[in-house]
């Protein structure tokens, strides 16, 4: 696009216009808090001056006020790294693509034009470099700039710019219209035609000054909004969190005592595990009451300098029922003129050294606050015995917790699996550690395969063609038989497995003043661990909010441990969870119940959802057994998770951009905020073009640049798409469109039949011209999808995709979510099937026909 195009509006603006303008640059100006703002980041360190002023664009009002308000180095540094963590894009990544690109930006920027507050610079970061950039010298005007941006490199469309530096000095400024043509003038005063004849970039000039005339008073100030707004937001709310992990004490807090202990009980592999135990008063806090439930609720929060840098933070909540606190009688302190004591312990695992260690404990009842700091020497246990711990009375209270880290030095790791898929023969391989290993043995979905009595540890492993989600336990046991140590991972997870394993304590084992609890924790792809929740019992009794998720936790002195439970939590709200039974007779048996959770679409005689069912109009059979409904409701707002899967084979040449614009509305008009939707395509192979996201640009880029070429391969990608889908809960479906019958799998039909079985996803086939004569091809999209719980159309022409898409989602919208707890209480691994029955006539239920358990 030319210069002239911009250069139209050669006027001065209406008198109205700029009185107009006037009021709204006026309302745009910094408030007066403004210079309190800047004199307290000249008040700041230089290095920490500077970083500020290198992130004025990026950074948000609630970013610096509490940047500002830090006291310490070390809590600047630790806001640095935390404040780029919140904004990388990738974050199990090595690199921080987000940060990396900022500081190029800002080392060109510095480069170029000196001074990071030169408003040339500060666009520079925010928009990066412009389509074009003219330098313009005219002994008429003052040093000029134009910048251009196309609708390629800048969001908005295309941009003019113009900057220029009055007095010749000093930083340049982006020229607004209020500011007048004069203001460019050397002699203070030019025109249009001035500039036109007496510059050779007048072109250029006169098109950013008409550009920027001709948007007028709304649209000057809708500009320098974009071009001043966020580079990104920072995900979540990381600012809140990081005050919370502060160490400082809020101004005014009223204090309690407490005694802070520190022992070193052993080492995880080359560092020393450091336990601290922060012995409460009971005296000294408060109780809260929710009902007719008391208990005593405290946060402490934990910082490890090493020199001046932080290097370990961490935060842990303690819940203590009151009527068990109050009838203890022990202390903690060995001083039985404090009564009761509530014992808050924590482990860390640092190296051999000196460090400063800052504990703060927040009674949540009260609002006082108990707070030390001191330096701890920590010792190289490799080199020497550990000191024993301050307190005796603490050492015997955490005997048995402490045992689990000596017996810890046994260890059994299986070796990390090529490749994402294990099928057919594959070779396991386990790590020990440790003198005390008798025999390991591989446990194959709760079936002992292999007992070994001396190493190599390894076994080879017959799992089939398809790629079944397996659990393999392998087991290390002593000479006496005791299980020492165990590692668990779930063959062909996926990509969104959320799963969580108790690693101690160990099943079975008697406990009676203190166990070590230690978990961990598979998360899904792009997600992490928002807190861990501890129990004994129904009681928690501890939350982690980072790794390593270890606790000691003292045990209630006469109510007996049945259990031990830990449960995991995503950001977004999602749990699991993992049971260890402890102190149980020896006769107990773990019983396996299977709750099973059905979508249900019923259909009326229009083979149109109906929607004002109630629990007595459905009948639950297992097998043939009735079962008991025990959970019932409508899913119109329960996320889905959607796969479109589209047939790019030669074939589907001609129908291709119909039925990917159909793809694309089936998105727009489904997926909302909390769905999420993905883009298989497939030929002679599978391609994920888009990963679960509820991004519909995303999933436009997936449909998008498709070419039809080569065979068919459905089986095959069908079982591909159900195999990503593994890990995922709640409503799942797939979409699937083919013109043909498969010309190229390696999987015949009853594998995809078997696998879909065993994945519980909801199946929509959609057969495209098929002909009459292909009757079996026909019968197979038609099974998979009754098997399944879904529906087969077969259309004519791709133009009926809209319909047909849009009867889907209006299904998926009108389900019932039923569970029931199954009746059969058989270890049989066999396929178990479902029937619903309607007790109102004319009714028609579908739902997958069973299940494995």
């Amino acid at each position: 696009m030319g210069w002239n195009h911009w250069a139209g509006g050669k006027k001065r603006l209406p008198g109205r216009a700029v009185l107009a303008l006037v009021v709204i640059v006026a309302l745009l100006l910094p408030a007066a808090g403004g210079a309190k703002k800047k004199e307290e980041q000249l008040q700041l360190p230089e290095k920490y001056r500077q970083w500020l002023e290198s992130v004025e664009k990026l950074i948000t009002k609630t970013e610096r006020e509490l940047f500002l308000q830090l006291e310490k180095d070390y809590q600047r540094d630790a806001f640095i790294e935390e404040f780029w963590k919140a904004r990388d894009p990738y974050p199990r990544t090595s690199r921080n693509e987000f940060r990396d690109e900022f500081m190029r930006r800002t080392d060109q920027a510095t480069e170029l034009f000196g001074d990071l507050r030169d408003e040339r610079a500060q666009t520079l970061l925010i928009n990066g470099h412009p389509t074009a950039r003219i330098e313009v010298s005219c002994s008429e005007l003052w040093p000029i700039e134009v910048w251009f941006y196309d609708s390629r490199d800048y969001h908005g469309g295309d941009v003019l710019l113009l900057f220029y530096q009055r007095w010749g000095q000093g930083p340049w400024r982006l020229w607004h219209p209020l500011d007048g043509l004069d203001d460019l003038a050397i002699n203070g005063r030019t025109t249009y035609g001035d500039i036109d004849l007496r510059c050779t970039e007048s072109d250029a000039i006169l098109a950013a000054i008409g550009y920027l005339t001709n948007l007028g008073v709304a649209g000057v100030a809708t500009l320098q909004a974009q071009l001043s707004r966020p580079i990104e937001q920072p995900r979540g709310e990381w600012v809140a969190s990081f005050q919370a992990y502060s160490t400082d004490l809020p101004e005014g807090a009223e204090l309690f005592d407490a005694t802070l202990m520190v022992g070193y009980p052993g080492r995880y592999q080359s560092r020393t595990i450091v336990q601290g135990t922060v012995a409460v008063p009971v005296a000294g806090v408060a109780s809260a009451t929710l009902g007719d439930f008391r208990s005593y609720n405290l946060i402490l929060t934990g910082e490890v300098l090493s020199g001046d840098v932080l290097f370990d933070s961490f935060r842990i909540k303690y819940d203590f029922p009151a009527d068990e606190v109050e009838d203890r009688e022990h202390d903690l302190a060995g001083n039985g003129s404090h009564g009761p004591m509530l014992p808050l312990v924590f482990e860390r695992y640092l190296r051999g050294g000196t460090y400063r260690l800052i504990v703060k404990v927040e009674d949540l009842g009260s609002g006082r606050v108990f707070r030390e700091e001191r330096t701890i020497e920590v010792p190289k246990l490799d080199q020497a015995p550990a000191p024993p711990p301050l307190d005796p009375e603490t050492a015997r209270i955490l005997a048995e917790a402490n045992a689990a880290i000596r017996n810890g030095e046994t260890t059994v790791k299986i070796a990390p699996l090529q490749g994402e898929w294990q099928t057919g023969l594959v070779r396991i391989d386990a790590m020990t550690t440790g003198d005390d290993i008798d025999r390991v043995s591989f446990v194959l979905d709760d079936e002992t395969v292999l007992t070994k009595r001396r190493p190599p540890w390894n076994v080879e492993l017959d799992l089939g063609e398809v790629p079944r989600p397996r659990l393999l336990r392998v087991v290390a046991f002593n000479a006496a038989g005791e299980e020492v140590a165990s590692d668990e991972v779930m063959l062909n997870a996926g990509r969104h497995r959320f799963a969580v394993r108790l690693v101690e304590p160990q099943r079975g084992k008697r406990y009676a003043r203190s166990l070590r609890a230690k978990v961990d924790v598979s998360v899904p792809e792009g997600e992490g661990v928002e807190r861990v929740e501890l129990y004994v019992n129904e009681t928690k009794v501890a939350t982690l909010y980072q790794p390593p998720y270890v606790q000691p936790i003292v045990l209630p002195e006469d109510e007996p441990v049945a259990y031990v439970r830990a449960v995991a939590y995503t950001p977004d709200g999602n749990s699991t969870d993992d049971w260890v039974f402890v102190n149980a007779p020896g006769n107990l048996d773990e019983l396996d119940i299977q709750y099973v959770e059905l979508y249900v679409t019923v259909l009326g005689g229009d083979k149109r959802p109906v929607d004002d069912l109630r629990p007595e109009d459905f009948q639950i059979f297992e097998d043939g057994a009735p079962q008991t409904i025990a959970r019932f409701e409508r899913v119109r707002d329960l996320p889905i998770h959607a796969a479109i899967m589209l047939d790019v084979s030669a074939s589907m040449e001609e129908r291709l951009a119909d039925a990917q614009a159909a793809a694309l509305r089936f998105f727009e008009q489904t997926v909302t905020p909390r769905d999420r939707a993905t883009v298989v395509t497939f030929n002679d192979h599978p391609n994920l073009t888009a990963r679960f996201t509820n991004d519909v640009t995303a999933l436009a880029a997936g449909l998008a640049g498709l070419k039809a070429e080569r065979s068919t391969a459905i089986w095959d990608s069908l079982i591909f798409t159900l195999y990503y889908f593994n890990g995922i809960k709640g409503q799942r479906t797939i979409l699937l469109l083919s013109d043909g019958r498969d010309e190229s799998s390696r999987f015949p039909y009853e594998d995809a039949l078997e696998y879909a079985r065993r994945a519980g996803v909801t199946i929509y086939a959609i057969g495209l011209d098929l002909p009459r004569s292909a009757l079996s091809d026909r019968r197979k999209l038609n099974k998979l999808a009754d098997e399944t719980g879904g529906r087969a159309f077969f259309i004519k022409d791709v133009a009926e995709l809209g319909s047909i898409y849009e009867t889907i989602e209006r299904e998926l919208r009108s389900r019932y979510l039923i569970t029931y707890q199954s009746t059969n209480t058989s270890t049989a691994k066999d396929f178990r099937f479902i029937e619903v029955k309607m007790t109102r006539g004319g009714l028609e239920a579908k739902t997958m026909r069973g299940y494995y358990p």
